[in-house]
């Protein structure tokens, strides 16, 4: 499957679940308040699949899958039988209303939760938060090669996912934090990362770079963690092989075999290589003979056809017991930073190339997918938290839009006018567009080169 093609999959899985959900919530509230449910779509246009249940409710699936509706019984779209008015969604209190409107952003959120709590009892792999050599205003800040970070502005950074999540809003704020780091020796330390020292002209990516914290990569050791099918090492070595030795030279990490290789020149003949292994607790010797490959962008090389084992030397797990509470706090915490960040972009601090279109949520659908099933969970709860988030915010049109409309009835008594609602839906209607098609667009820069 090309990437293209593996991008807008994911993307359909992701979104047909989340818009399920979302919408599941505004159902469900609305039976329970005695609302007559005519439809429920996931995704618009022509339907490629229906059918009606006993209830009268049609369950449909469009051709477009991006989004989601749940069509009520509502006088403001067409005439309603005498029998049926007491079922219909104007006809309900504003509390209910209220009720059946915040049920799909609540919903995400609680969908945010489930899926942590799945994630956090699986275990999502990672990377340990440890440093390379620090550059920039990590290096004058005092940090040194081989801290691990234990908190980042009082957030604990178990992995380095944690660790970089919590620096964006102060590195956006240009605000000093304390950073709890453990040093190679093992003392603990505070030290204060100056990130009001950041040049202001600077954008997010650059903004980063200049902090200067890199990631220590991990050694690897010499285990054979895929091997390609077709290449030299297909049917002769296996998965879960560690290698020893190349032509007696010993293996010490993966990247030994590399070094190995390229001892014999790429344009003589092809080696016959004597490889010492390790399988089953047992040592045994193969011959096999590399094949000349030519990457892209690079010169020729000696290959076997082998990956390396799975890089990341960190698991983010907790208990069943402790999963809730993870979960929870999580759930919150990306809701927090959400709504920051918003703000940020209205008030200038963050730069609106952060908003995302689907073209960019596709490509981190794929790769977190690509990446396993903890890390799909976690991006589909990050996105579901987004979603609920966008949706309250303030606009016609959005959930966060008739909130506010029946909270202004609520405290007026009375409902807003026609005209009023006509016009917010048309200011709201230009709104969506204008955001969406600044997403897109940001898309769209982001695959210029």
């Amino acid at each position: 499957m090309s990437e293209a093609l593996a991008s807008a999959f994911w993307l359909i899985v992701a979104l047909g679940v989340l818009v399920t959900f979302h919408e599941f919530g505004h159902y469900w509230v609305a039976r329970r308040c005695g609302v007559k449910v005519l439809r429920f779509s996931v995704g618009f246009g022509r339907a490629i699949w229906s059918r009606v249940d006993r209830d009268g409710v049609e369950w449909r699936v469009g051709l477009i899958p991006l989004g989601g509706y749940v069509s009520m019984l509502d006088e403001r779209q067409g005439d309603v039988a005498a029998a049926d008015l007491p079922h219909a969604f104007t006809r309900k209190p504003v509390g209910q209303r209220i009720a059946i409107v915040a049920a799909g952003p609540l919903a995400n959120l609680v969908l945010a939760v489930a899926l942590l709590y799945v994630m956090f009892v699986a275990g999502k792999p990672d990377y340990a938060p440890v440093l390379a050599e620090p550059q920039g205003v990590a290096a004058a800040s005092g940090f040194a090669a081989g801290d691990r970070l234990l908190t980042v502005d009082g957030r604990e950074s178990p992995t380095w996912t944690e660790a970089t999540n919590a620096l964006l809003g102060p590195m956006i704020d240009r605000r000093p934090i304390t950073v709890v780091v453990e040093e190679v020796g093992g003392a603990r330390v505070g030290r204060i990362l100056r990130l009001e020292t950041i040049d202001p002209a600077l954008d997010e990516p650059e903004a980063y770079a200049a902090i200067g914290f890199g990631l220590q990569r991990p050694r690897l050791p010499a285990v054979v963690g895929s091997v390609l099918r077709g290449s030299a090492a297909d049917g002769v070595l296996e998965v879960g092989d560690r290698l020893l030795a190349i032509d007696g030279e010993p293996l010490d990490d993966f990247g030994a075999i590399s070094a190995a290789l390229s001892r014999h020149p790429v344009d003589g003949p092809a080696p016959t290589l004597v490889i010492r292994i390790e399988r089953d607790g047992g040592v045994l010797e193969r011959r096999l003979v590399p094949q000349r490959v030519a990457s892209d962008g690079q010169a020729p090389a000696w290959r076997l056809g082998v990956g390396n084992p799975d890089p990341r030397d960190a698991l983010l797990r907790y208990g069943p017991l402790e999963a809730l509470p993870a979960a929870l706090a999580t759930t919150g915490q990306v809701a927090t930073d959400t709504v920051g960040m918003l703000w940020r972009m209205v008030t200038g601090a963050a730069s609106l190339q952060n908003l995302s279109g689907p073209i960019t949520i596709a490509q981190v659908a794929n790769t977190t997918a690509s990446r396993g099933f903890a890390w799909f969970l976690y991006f589909l709860a990050m996105l579901s938290v987004s979603i609920a988030i966008l949706n309250l915010l303030p606009i016609p049109v959005l959930d966060g839009g008739h909130l506010l409309v029946y909270l202004i009835e609520l405290v007026q008594g009375r409902p807003l006018g026609d005209r009023v609602l006509v016009a917010g839906q048309y200011l709201g209607l230009v709104l969506l567009a204008s955001l969406m098609g600044l997403a897109l667009f940001n898309d769209v820069l982001r695959l210029v080169p």
